[in-house]
């Protein structure tokens, strides 16, 4: 979700593993593996984006080079990609946040995750998918 090309994603996973070997001496146990695996590797993707200046958007580049699909299949990636275009123009703790949601987590989860408490990850979900709905509409793509 970080990024949109698969070059680029394959570099932040391989960040995101040596940030995990790196910090392995951290974990303390007071969360599970699995929740402390995630915190590390969504401030891992936030940290690797502030260092990427884009100044191309290349997921408009890679989409350019998608062969369309008639039918069903074309709307859906039509769809998809207007998602997923508005997801980039998210501040980066909604991303996660977006991230954590379509993960299925719960917002007691994403709370524990980001560090905030259940409460506001409900309120700042909420404000995010606001947030994403307007892009969604101001690209076009209405409701």
């Amino acid at each position: 979700m970080y990024m949109d090309n698969s070059d680029d994603q394959e570099d932040l996973f391989q960040e995101i593993v040596c940030q995990l070997w790196k910090s392995y001496e951290s974990f303390r146990n007071e969360s599970q593996f699995s929740t402390w695996m995630y915190r590390v590797a969504v401030n891992t993707a936030i940290v690797f984006l502030k260092k990427e200046k884009r100044k191309v958007d290349r997921y408009e580049i890679a989409s350019e080079n998608v062969k369309e699909d008639e039918g069903d299949s074309h709307i859906k990636e039509s769809q998809l990609d207007h998602f997923y275009k508005a997801v980039q123009k998210l501040e980066k703790i909604d991303k996660a946040i977006i991230f954590y949601q379509l993960e299925g987590f719960s917002h007691k989860e994403i709370g524990d995750n980001l560090g905030i408490s259940e409460g506001n990850a409900r309120v700042k979900l909420n404000r995010a998918k606001e947030k994403l709905k307007e892009i969604i509409k101001k690209q076009g793509y209405g409701f």
